[in-house]
């Protein structure tokens, strides 16, 4: 079997050319310089790029909390659902007058109107935070299953991105750092669901919605800078010295 040529440097420290390399070192160079994971100059990522930015951490929260604060201020769940639906459709709407990506634009929308549709067919406030129950179940269920087949998602994902490929599999070191990387996000499903279920059996609206917000982008936020400094390569976990 053929050896690769050397690389000039680490796969993280490594600055790719989309014109030069494998279709996959093309497309995660264009990946990383318009929606993916950003480094710092000192080779950490940049959670706030992650997130979408400002702009995207305020879209995530701004109208559950405002759905949150109506509805315990009103006890109007119609009002709060307007509010909180036409807010989310505003930021879509901005983003597509920027031309800026649909995907990115119309996603948060169809997030927020689905919860709200759940809620108002339900009447009740609490039904609102039913599909993101549903869906931390969901991303569990994948995120359990894709470390017992031992293709954790983490690793595809940075993989792809670090310039590894699949390479990483092949190397049990890598591999157990992308699983433990892997389980973090689980983790962070599950604590989630430990923590909102039973608040939404209890029918406490006020406690699942500041959970909700609290355990949202914040956590997800904090669990990528963790996953990320878990599965660095080891020839990267040692910063230079100044």
């Amino acid at each position: 079997m053929s050896e690769r040529p050397p690389e000039e440097g680490p796969a993280e420290d490594r600055e790719e050319r989309p014109d030069q390399g494998s279709l996959s070192d093309r497309i995660a160079a264009s990946y990383r310089g318009r929606d993916g994971l950003r480094r710092h100059a000192n080779g950490q990522i940049d959670v706030l790029h992650a997130i979408g930015g400002v702009r995207g951490l305020l879209e995530a929260v701004v109208p559950g909390a405002l759905f949150l604060a109506i509805y315990l201020s009103t006890e109007s769940l119609r009002l709060a659902l307007i509010i909180a639906v036409g807010l989310a459709v505003l930021a879509s709407v901005l983003r597509l007058l920027k031309r800026e990506s649909v995907m990115q634009a119309v996603s948060g929308a169809v997030g927020v109107v689905i919860c709200a549709v759940v809620a108002r067919v339900s009447g009740q406030a609490i039904d609102y935070y039913v599909p993101g129950l549903w869906l931390n179940a969901a991303y569990l269920l994948g995120t359990v299953l894709s470390i017992v087949v031992r293709w954790p998602f983490v690793g595809i994902l940075l993989g792809f991105i670090r310039g590894e490929d699949f390479r990483w599999r092949k190397q049990p070191e890598r591999l157990r750092a992308y699983q433990w990387a892997t389980g973090l996000f689980a983790g962070m499903f599950l604590l989630r669901l430990l923590v909102q279920v039973p608040l939404y059996l209890a029918d406490n609206v006020a406690g699942i919605g500041i959970a909700r917000i609290v355990m949202g982008l914040p956590l997800y936020a904090l669990t990528i800078w963790w996953c990320w400094m878990v599965s660095r390569p080891a020839a990267t976990r040692e910063e230079p010295a100044a």
